[in-house]
């Protein structure tokens, strides 16, 4: 897959199939857009393009994230930064410029509710006046729907905020992780036998309902089941830096700076503040013992 992070520096002259929006999330809505511009690639031989706008606001996946899903899906990824010309760009010269004179549009696939341009006074009804004049033609694509509601990333973050992780799992059709690379901490949960794995969730990365979960920890290629607590360690700490920590139960190797990946599963709990290290361990064995019996039940 080429990828670019500023619209200006692509440069191909092959004819392209586009597919528009923010895709913060990549859920079953955006990959119903995606799956479209695939089936014009193999059938029509154009290039797949998904053109995502950068907000730069927080988001349910790091643009490393969202690039690694997309990875062997699509010909080409374009993050073009939401910046004042592109804001301020007329959606008429976004359709000239961007979409006909820099893509080569032949198709472009988008949602109902799809708006862009200043004043995001461009929409699916001027996209399609405007595909005779450039040569391309439109898809519009109803939303998906769970539950009778639209599935989007607001519904997604509405469950994460709860700790639904398995209704945000659902929408997203994978389910929702964070990476980064192990740092040392305290090493508390070693003395108390259940040594853990810390990582700093991503800047800009929404961080679910502070608590414990039944989580799969990726580390080296292996999958290892486990539980995790986001959250603030307020027992242990009183940093109140968000941080994820996570028990593998039959890893035994040193991820001291390696970089890994924890998926979570399901919730069990809210985040605590123990009156005592004591106390604190009781509750992690049973922590323990509810991962262990949902991967049991899951199997």
């Amino acid at each position: 897959m080429q990828y670019y992070t500023d619209i200006n520096s692509y440069k191909g002259l092959e004819r392209t199939a586009v597919t528009l929006g923010k895709f913060d999330s990549l859920h079953r809505g955006h990959q119903k857009l995606i799956q479209s511009i695939q089936r014009f690639a193999q059938e029509e031989h154009v290039k797949s393009v998904v053109f995502a706008f950068d907000i730069n606001k927080d988001t349910l996946l790091t643009n490393q994230e969202r690039r690694q899903h997309l990875e062997t899906k699509v010909d080409c990824m374009i993050e073009c930064p939401f910046t004042k010309d592109i804001r301020e760009m007329k959606a008429e010269v976004f359709i000239e410029k961007i979409l006909a004179e820099k893509l080569h549009v032949s198709y472009v696939v988008v949602g109902t509710d799809f708006h862009f341009g200043y004043k995001k006074r461009g929409d699916v009804k001027m996209l399609a006046e405007y595909a005779p004049k450039y040569n391309y033609q439109l898809k519009v694509l109803d939303k998906e729907l769970f539950q009778n509601r639209e599935i989007s990333s607001t519904y997604v973050r509405e469950a994460l905020k709860e700790g639904n992780v398995e209704l945000a799992n659902f929408l997203l059709g994978y389910s929702y992780h964070m990476s980064g690379v192990v740092e040392h901490g305290k090493h508390l949960g070693r003395t108390l036998g259940f040594p853990t794995m810390n990582i700093v969730p991503a800047d800009r990365k929404i961080i679910p309902r502070f608590g414990v979960y039944a989580c799969r920890v990726w580390v080296d290629g292996k999958c290892f089941h486990g539980i995790g607590n986001v959250g603030v360690k307020p027992t242990v700490t009183d940093e109140m830096r968000p941080l994820l920590e996570v028990f593998a139960f039959e890893y035994k190797g040193n991820a001291y700076g390696k970089s890994i990946t924890v998926e979570f599963c399901a919730f069990e709990r809210p985040e605590e503040k123990f009156t005592s290290v004591e106390e604190l361990k009781t509750r992690v064995d049973e922590d323990i013992m509810f991962g262990k019996e949902y991967f049991q039940w899951q199997n």
